[in-house]
């Protein structure tokens, strides 16, 4: 990895094949996902190739001011910062403990409320606390060896898929609770279209896939955090975080 001074200038590196091989996870783990704005040609070999486009799960942002500790197909490595989005994640509460956690989430008043947190009795892995009206129920994040998220049954590749599922999937077993954020209550105010800000994957029939950059219109606003658009013919859910209103 190159020293602060030595960071590349944005977009201006080609790709080059970089054999590297899968490492253990340090404690400040985030596995939040970001898009790559650029593509990045390597120079050292503790460094992660990637191509604009690419959806790279971030491991590590606290070890230095200009590279972050990324995952991509397997293989990690040091990114440029100022070479990747990180996708938004304002429900990742860092290092709080299990008493906090639950505290904020009462106070939120609405069943669903949520926040993921590193785990106090397994460093380096997270929990999920939710909501539950009365009282607030954890849960571990679990962790394949090749490298997916889980709680159930279904697998995903980030944390950030892991909460788009179970916003509108039950996230409980014996009762229908589906996660919600802060301003799940707050009126919101619908655009004719937006763009996407980053690729987005449907994970079952009522959802809307798309790519960065397509234009969607909005046909309504049934939940503050998910809205209902239509694109190349299709109709369907996407999450609200992924998108920017645009004037059209």
């Amino acid at each position: 990895m190159l020293t602060s001074a030595q960071l590349p200038a944005a977009g201006t590196a080609a790709l080059c094949a970089h054999p590297c091989t899968p490492q253990s996870h340090p404690v400040t783990a985030r596995a939040m996902e970001s898009v790559a704005l650029y593509s990045f040609q390597t120079t050292e070999k503790d460094e992660l190739p990637f191509h604009k486009g690419d959806t790279l799960k971030i491991l590590n942002m606290e070890d230095d001011q200009n590279w972050y500790k990324a995952e991509l197909y397997g293989c990690e490595g040091f990114i440029p910062k100022n070479y990747i989005k990180v996708k938004p994640h304002p429900w990742y509460r860092g290092r709080i403990s299990r008493h906090l956690a639950e505290e904020q989430l009462l106070q939120r008043k609405h069943i669903g409320a949520f926040l993921i947190r590193d785990c106090e009795s397994a460093p380096g892995e997270f929990s999920i606390s939710v909501n539950y009206g009365q009282h607030v129920q954890h849960f571990k994040v679990l962790r394949e060896r090749n490298g997916k998220y889980y709680l159930w049954e279904e697998k995903f590749n980030s944390l950030n898929e892991l909460v788009d599922f179970y916003r509108t999937t039950s996230i409980a077993k014996q009762q229908q609770i589906f996660l919600r954020d802060e301003d799940q209550g707050q009126e919101v105010r619908r655009p004719r279209f937006v763009q996407a800000q980053f690729d987005f994957s449907s994970h079952d029939c009522s959802q809307l896939p798309f790519l960065r950059g397509d234009i969607i219109e909005v046909l309504a606003c049934p939940d503050p955090n998910w809205w209902q658009g239509k694109i190349y013919g299709r109709i369907g859910l996407f999450p609200r975080s992924y998108v920017h209103p645009i004037c059209k």
